[in-house]
This record gives C-alpha cells, structure tokens and sequence, in this order.
C-alpha cells in the first residue's frame, strides 16, 4: 500500500505503473474519495464540538426546548455523517489496497510473462550419450517417487517421496539452511497457519479481502478453543510460501534502526491451490499443492540503494546454491506485466530441467520498498527519532519439488542410477542411488 499523498503529488506516474501492470485502478475516485473523506471528517469534528459545547452549557441545568431539540440534530447529523464516513472509507480502502509500486526504472515494460529477459546463464546443459528418462520414469525406477498412491491419498497433485528421495529432499533444505545461516540470517521456522491479517498484509490477496475465485490459498474454517476455553471461530490460512509469516512477526512494532538489516530465513511446508494453473502440468511433481521451502525476507532501512544491495545479495545465495549443486541456471528479470502490484523490482531463478527441454522456475527474488510494511505496520526509529516504514524483500532460497526434479534428471546415468551431488552425500550417505534390487 502506497501513501496517499505519494499518490497525490505523483498522480501520473501511479497510473502509468497501473497501465504497465495491467491492473484496473481508478486512482482519480480514489483521490476524490480521499477529499470527501476529509471533508466529511471536518464536519463531524464541528458538530462534535458544537454537540460539546452545547453539553457543557447545559450541565448544571435543565436544558431549554431549543437546547433539546439541537441536540437531537447534531445527533442525527453525526450519525449520519459517521455512515457516509464509513461507506467512504471502505469504498476507499478497496481501491487503495490495489494501487501499485512504482517499478524501478531499470524494469523492463512488458505485457507477461513471455517479456520477461534473461539477464545472466550459467553452465550450458549436459548432453547425454543416452535417452535420458523423465524424473517421473526415475522416481518410478528407483522407488523415489509414489504418485499413485500419492493421488489416492491425497487427491489429485498428492504425491509421495520415498527412500532416497526424502534424503535428497531434506539434504536440499538443510544445506539451503546451513548456507543461509553462514550469510547471516536468523533461522525460523515459522507457523503454516496463519490469521487473515498476515495474508493481505503481505499481499497475497488480490483485493482487500480473500477471494477464493482468484487468490491461490487454502482457507480453513473451523472453531478454535483460546486460552481461556472459550470457543471462537475465525478463519486462518495455509501459507504459500514462509514469507508472509515472516514479515508478519514484526507487525505492529518499530524496531531501532541500528538493528537494521534484519536477514531471516524459514524453513516451511507450503501449500497453494493452483486454481490458476487448472490444466498445466497435471502430472508428477512440478506443479503441486504442497512442498517445502526455504525462504529468505529482509527488512531494511527505507533506502532504496540498500535495499537494492540487499535484494542483488539474495539473489546471489540463490546462484550460488544452484552453483553449489551444479545445476545449469539462468536469471530473469521480470518485466512490469509480470509483476504483482507490490513489486518495485523482481529477479526470477530458473533451473535447467532436462524433460521439459528448457528452463523452469526455482525460485523468484522480489523487492517491495515500504508496500507490504505499511499493511503489516511495520516501522523503525531513525537517529533522528523519526518513525518509518522499513523496506521488505524475499527471496527463494531453495523449492523441493523442481530443484529435486532437477536434481534427478541432471545426474541421472546410463544405468538408471542418480550420482549424488557431492554437497548433498553427507545427508544422502550414499554416492550413488541405484535401482533397488528385488
């Protein structure tokens, strides 16, 4: 969420981000909207303080006919004006919460996903003396993967890892871990399960609330027991991803600026509905319902260069863990018709996976500036004893499922066999995964 009148003294170029994101924002009502708002706020302010007035007249005695009849009207003009207050403010509110970042001027314009541009590759693709098989082939192979069963169980995208695979798997988010904590970043494992509050403040609702039609999440209704016994109901959320719950551990505080940057990563199961994706991908394990993740945000001062620094070191953990396991890689930059609204800037990672001939998405590296911290009202107090809204980044560190994918098709040999890649051996306890003998 933007400052109103950040959007008022740079009207134009709102639209315009709203244009190259291809949102519908109508930043002229929301602009009229604000003036009757504090139209509306003024006269409620002059009646209330007529409504005082004529109180403390009347406080030692009984008040005339015309005292009376006064009150009565300030009252119904109160009343009324805190209605159209109300209406006002909501009607507000669900425009504001669609108003877009501003993207960097380095961004490139585009309409989607197909303008996005490569900005940096590394190792070409290996070619294989042998047709290579399909992770799924693999998975089936060497008893890694059950889908099957996985469908039966859970429905359609459930899958199981087995054996091997739950090695491989854990050794990924351990080492992504390990590597993380080596940079400096504070490990957590946060909640799955979140209050509304934490979803929209993070941006992950389209709108001001959550629409089951477009935003990707799993609601849960259920009746939870407090504290105290007392039973309440109230809807949580799974997470997609652990960054909207580690953005929301500082809500509502004002952190000491010298204790900026703050860097911390999490480790999380994720769960997304794919509601968008129906028809994509509906077999195997790229595109699936949950998986596990290690995540990165950051929360830095409200500087832009900083900010920029740390979003360009984050990305830099992400390359080198890709490096780490030898996986060929490329970066994209995502252009302004592939952002969300909140983004000021964002790098895509894109791991070589050799079934699909091509590149697919490991991972995407945003930089919101102060949109999401004003949602979550997250501030900090600089040397001058100024309080500001800090800026907030995430990251991808490392997604199960595609870089497992990518492992197992990568080092795939002749013999139906996966080497192991030399950083994951000490999880695994094994060089080499071999069919199993019956």
């Amino acid at each position: 969420m933007l400052d109103i009148n950040y959007i008022r003294k740079n009207k134009q170029a709102v639209v315009k981000a709203a244009l190259q994101k291809n949102l519908k924002v109508d930043i002229d009502k929301l602009l009229e909207l604000d003036e009757e708002i504090k139209d509306i706020k003024t006269k409620l302010n002059h009646y209330q303080e007529e409504r005082n007035l004529l109180a403390k007249k009347n406080k030692s005695g009984k008040p005339s006919r015309e005292d009376v009849q006064k009150g009565r009207d300030l009252k119904e003009k109160i009343a009324q004006l805190e209605d159209d207050l109300r209406d006002k403010e909501t009607a507000f509110e669900r425009i504001m919460v669609k108003v877009p970042t501003i993207p960097s001027k380095d961004t490139p314009v585009g309409r989607d996903d197909s303008e996005n541009v490569e900005i940096y590759r590394w190792k070409e693709p290996a070619k294989f003396d042998f047709k290579p098989k399909s992770y799924i082939e693999l998975g089936r192979d060497l008893d890694l993967l059950d889908l099957e069963r996985g469908v039966k169980v859970s429905g359609y995208r459930g899958y199981y890892v087995k054996n091997e695979g739950v090695l491989l798997q854990m050794g990924l988010m351990m080492y992504a871990l390990r590597k993380l904590i080596q940079k400096g970043f504070m490990p957590m494992i946060p909640p799955t399960l979140v209050r509304e509050f934490v979803l929209f403040g993070s941006g992950y609702f389209a709108g001001k609330d959550f629409d089951p039609k477009v935003d990707e999440i799993y609601k849960i209704e259920n009746f939870d027991k407090e504290a105290d016994g007392t039973v309440k109901k109230e809807s949580k959320f799974l997470i997609g991803t652990a960054e909207p719950s580690l953005l929301a551990y500082y809500a509502d505080e004002v952190l000491a600026g010298n204790d900026l940057p703050k860097k911390i990563c999490g480790f999380s199961q994720c769960y997304r509905s794919e509601i968008g994706s129906y028809g994509k991908d509906t077999k195997g394990i790229y595109r699936v319902h949950e998986f596990m993740k290690v995540e990165q945000v950051c929360l830095c001062h409200a500087d832009v260069k900083e900010a920029n620094k740390m979003h360009e070191e984050m990305v830099d953990i992400s390359k080198e863990l890709h490096e780490d396991l030898d996986l060929p890689y490329r970066q994209l930059q995502i252009c302004t018709g592939d952002m969300s609204p909140g983004k000021y800037k964002m790098f895509d990672m894109e791991v070589w996976i050799p079934s699909r001939k091509g590149y697919g998405e490991s991972g995407s590296a945003s930089n919101f500036l102060d949109w999401q911290s004003r949602r979550l009202n997250v501030r900090y107090k600089d040397k001058q004893g100024e309080k500001k809204y800090v800026y907030m980044l995430n990251n991808t560190a490392l997604p199960s499922a595609r870089i497992l994918i990518a492992v197992l098709e990568n080092y795939q040999q002749k013999d139906g066999s996966i080497l192991v890649p030399e950083v994951l051996k000490e999880y695994v306890g094994k060089d080499v995964i071999k069919p199993k003998t019956k």
